[in-house]
């Protein structure tokens, strides 16, 4: 029988070109939001983009992921740190969390440093909800600068 977690994940449009790279690399390293599954075992099974703002494709991609078998996703780091970051973060975790009934994990891989230094001179994440909504994906400033 298959124990491991099927994850899908979803990227932000503005970086649709985006080969997934820190992102794969962190699930392998179990880094960022992937810390969660230290020492269990996990599939990716989709990998898309929100199709741009409003997120149109959110809907459709939770579908199918689901219908695949994913029971976590993971809305990919770069809704957190873009500039700005993304206004429908908290409607699209609550969409598929309610309409799918799957769990919705923000973020992927670690917060790079650049983008913590840049949001912190901006007051990006000053407001106090931002707090929990980043802390799957801060780390160490070594973890952090290993991803710049």
């Amino acid at each position: 029988m298959d124990n491991s977690v099927k994850i899908g994940i979803i990227i932000c449009d503005r970086y649709r070109t985006c080969a997934g790279g820190k992102c794969f690399r962190s699930l392998r390293n179990r880094e960022g939001a992937f810390s969660i599954y230290k020492d269990v075992p996990v599939e990716l099974v989709g990998y898309t983009t929100c199709n741009g703002c409003p997120g149109g494709n959110i809907e459709y991609t939770g579908q199918e992921m689901v219908k695949n078998g994913v029971q976590v996703i993971h809305l990919a780091t770069g809704f957190l740190v873009g500039y700005p970051p993304c206004p429908y973060i908290d409607t699209f975790k609550n969409l598929l969390e309610i309409k799918y009934g799957v769990k919705v994990v923000l973020g992927t891989h670690p917060i790079p440093q650049k983008y913590l230094d840049m949001h912190s001179q901006l007051h990006t994440w000053d407001d106090p909800k931002w707090g929990p909504m980043l802390a799957p994906t801060l780390a160490d400033e070594e973890v952090r600068l290993a991803y710049n």
